[in-house]
């Protein structure tokens, strides 16, 4: 689990109470045919049993035609989004515990990485059934299975191979790890016979190979050691039950099954190998395992952690020869069955024919298997996977709230926004952390540049930053555009002007950041060149349409007027900008949507945030407690199921009544929501406004959807967005400043938290 600000306590025992009233189970499920569907529906019959009053429910992946009634949600697996949304609503179900059946494949994403966004949205206890484990994962599965051991309160092998390989690869606690066999039928023990007869498989000896075909099952051994077990046993009838995986009739049809009847006419034993190429039912498998005389698994690949054929059939009470695949050791390593080298068809020969010599002996295997075997239907396993389900509800973690700031910031390093800057200003973009020059520079990203030498304070003495700041200044100066009173915002690197005006937003900024200049430069020189310009270019503001650029100047004037409180024009345009902001929220909010638009875009907390400080000065004013009501309806759709901060995406943004966008997740949205709930906290000492702006400060530090950090510690930069499944890796002046005044807020913030803490104790 995540240690950074949200503190975590374990819950008490639920020992004495019933822990889930409502269970959920995802993964593929029938009438999808594959193994881990059926495995799915076996095992909620399973736990049905196990736990009658449970009312039990399905996440299935993919979408057929029709799913049973306790399929409750599908899930497409190429829609990253569809899979938080997924998380969301199972936590509005009142699900109390969440069992995945995991196999790489399944899920969608690189090695289903989409999976992890929904498992850190969810609010309930995890348990994860791992179908398959690697000891040399790749890159992508690496990180999927480190997040899968992490956000699952318990771990479910069905081998101690695979728990060996959770501890010593994965680093998993032992403590969370349970070995739970693959559950199996009730098999009767039963003389072969009468079912040879109904199959019509009379008078010969059957062995069987039964599950979706596939090179990977190794079937041509099996056919190449027919010859030598025919020399002996002429009467023998190898069995191949099962369909071909539909992924590969998709990619080359029924070639590998053909191979395999072409191998067996080469080999004169075309009468010795019967295939039933269809998916078959539990009821059908009952009689063809009935039949069976030898079950063979003869699997090429060592690295099978489970194998449900091989379980069905050890329970089932058959002889089993198999390859020393890894759940194959395990369960017949001590004389359960017969083990013999993979890829060998002589000794699979040599097996078979010890066993059909020797009846007895190949009776006393069937008993002994059919034996063990009693330990794994499926009603125990059901009872055993509700225990695991009890431990998981008693250890699963739960977010207390936490104490602010309960480490320490990050260093606020310039290196990068320095690297970004030359003569003229800070360059838009970068190409990872290269400035970019074809981009050139922009009023919007030197206006929030100056605003961050303002509000650096620990900083303001560095040369560095002295330099940079003038730098800053000369560009918004010269941006003004004083024949039509606006600020330009695009300029080239060749330092042309790109138009005449800029956009609303960008000549709001640059008021912001030099009504700040005004209040707060430390040279004399800077302060009158701010408070020139912002008296300048203030009036142009009236005939603005933007919500954003209503509030940026908000900020702005919130800082000028602290020390230019006579200036009249100023406090005229406050009120009417507050005014206008009221009645958006007059025509647009509702108990559902207290808001001031139709849509929720960029830049967000802004509004709020300029409400708050506004408010702060007009008593007489309902700015205050819109803005702390609208700012707290925002936080609190920012803000994932497993507590960490989400920002509505910018590829779509959130428009009223429709569906929200979840990427692409800007830094600015961190940024705004970070300041506002700092202007919350000033403005009502309430505790959990600092609490806010951490979890919106953490969203930096990979405390969100995707658990990567956007912060470079090495740059001080900051990645440029996050997508589904990485960071943007650019770090452009936008994302990185967003961070870096993020930072000084914050670390002000802390510093009068602590101030204030001293005088009310």
């Amino acid at each position: 689990m995540y240690s950074g600000s949200s503190s975590l306590e374990t819950l008490p025992s639920y020992q004495n109470k019933t822990p889930f009233k409502k269970i959920a189970f995802l993964g593929t499920y029938t009438p999808r045919r594959c193994g881990i569907a059926t495995f799915t529906n076996d095992l909620l019959q399973a736990v049905s049993g196990a736990a009658p009053s449970a009312e039990l429910q399905v996440v299935a992946m993919g979408s057929p035609d029709a799913y049973p009634p306790e399929v409750k949600l599908s899930l497409p697996e190429d829609d990253p989004a569809r899979y938080r949304r997924a998380g969301e609503q199972l936590n509005r179900s009142g699900i109390d515990l969440l069992c995945v059946q995991h196999e790489f494949g399944i899920f969608g994403g690189p090695a289903g990485s989409y999976l992890i966004p929904m498992l850190r949205e969810l609010k309930m206890p995890v348990v994860t059934t791992f179908h398959s484990l690697l000891r040399s994962p790749d890159v992508a599965q690496r990180k999927v299975m480190d997040e899968l051991v992490k956000r699952s309160q318990r771990l479910v092998v069905m081998a101690e191979h695979g728990a060996e390989i959770l501890r010593e690869v994965y680093s998993a606690d032992p403590k969370r790890i349970d070995v739970i066999p693959h559950g199996i039928p009730d098999f009767t023990f039963a003389e072969t016979a009468p079912a040879k007869e109904e199959l019509g498989f009379t008078g010969r000896e059957v062995m069987l190979t039964f599950g979706l075909l596939g090179p990977g099952k190794g079937i041509e051994y099996a056919i190449r050691s027919l010859p030598e077990i025919t020399a002996r046993h002429p009467e023998i009838l190898y069995v191949v039950l099962g369909a071909t995986h539909p992924n590969l009739v998709a990619r080359e049809g029924e070639r590998y099954r053909e191979g395999l009847l072409d191998l067996a006419r080469e080999l004169g034993v075309s009468d010795n190998l019967y295939f039933e190429n269809r998916y078959v039912p539990m009821q059908d498998l009952k009689r063809y395992m009935a039949a069976a005389d030898i079950y063979l698994t003869p699997y090429p690949n060592e690295a099978q952690i489970t194998s449900g054929t091989l379980a069905q059939a050890f329970g089932a009470g058959k002889a089993v020869v198999s390859t020393p695949y890894w759940h194959a050791k395990e369960l017949l390593g001590d004389g359960g069955g017969i083990l013999v080298p993979s890829r060998n068809s002589a000794a699979i020969a040599v097996a078979v024919n010890a066993l059909l010599d020797d009846p007895v002996q190949m009776n006393a295997l069937r008993r002994r298997a059919f034996r063990e075997g009693r330990e794994m239907v499926w009603s125990k396993v059901g009872e055993r996977y509700v225990k695991s389900f009890r431990d998981a509800a008693a250890s699963a973690p739960v977010k207390t709230g936490s104490p602010w700031r309960a480490r320490a910031l990050p260093e606020l390093k310039l290196d990068h926004i320095d690297r970004m800057t030359d003569g003229t200003g800070i360059f838009q973009h970068a190409t990872f952390e290269v400035p970019n020059f074809h981009e050139g520079y922009c009023t919007d990203d030197n206006a929030r540049a100056f605003l961050l030498a303002m509000q650096s304070g620990e900083a303001t003495d560095s040369p560095q930053l002295w330099q940079m700041t003038s730098t800053y200044l000369a560009f918004l100066t010269a941006a003004f555009n004083e024949s039509n009173g606006r600020f330009r915002n695009f300029m080239n690197h060749s330092r042309q002007w790109l138009e005449e005006a800029g956009s609303e937003d960008s000549h709001g900024r640059a008021l912001w950041a030099l009504g700040t200049g005004a209040a707060l430069a430390r040279r004399d020189g800077w302060r009158l060149l701010s408070a020139k310009l912002f008296s300048a270019a203030l009036p142009a503001v009236e005939s603005f349409t933007s919500p954003r650029a209503w509030a940026f100047t908000l900020l702005g004037l919130h800082e000028y007027l602290g020390i230019c409180p006579g200036d009249q024009q100023a406090h005229r345009l406050r009120t009417e900008l507050v005014d206008r902001l009221i009645t958006g929220w007059d025509t647009y909010s509702s108990n559902d949507w207290p808001w001031f638009e139709g849509i929720l875009s960029y830049d967000n907390a802004r509004l709020p945030q300029a409400l708050i400080l506004s408010g702060s000065m007009l008593p007489e004013s309902r700015a205050l407690e819109i803005g702390l009501t609208s700012l707290d309806w925002l936080a609190g759709i920012q803000t994932a199921g497993f507590g960490h901060f989400r920002p509505i995406g910018n590829n779509g943004f959130y428009v009223q009544n429709g569906e929200r966008s979840d990427f692409d997740q800007q830094p600015v949205e961190a940024q705004a929501t970070v300041a506002a709930c700092i202007a919350a906290w000033r403005v009502s000492r309430e505790q959990h406004w600092l609490t806010e702006a951490d979890r919106a400060f953490d969203w930096f530090l990979g405390r969100n959807d995707v658990g990567l950090a956007l912060h470079d510690a090495d740059t001080g930069g900051c990645c440029d967005g996050l997508q589904p499944d990485r960071v943007n890796a650019n770090q452009g002046a936008e994302s990185t400043l967003a961070f870096a005044l993020s930072l000084a807020e914050l670390r002000e913030a802390l510093a009068s938290s602590a101030e204030f803490a001293k005088q009310i104790a």
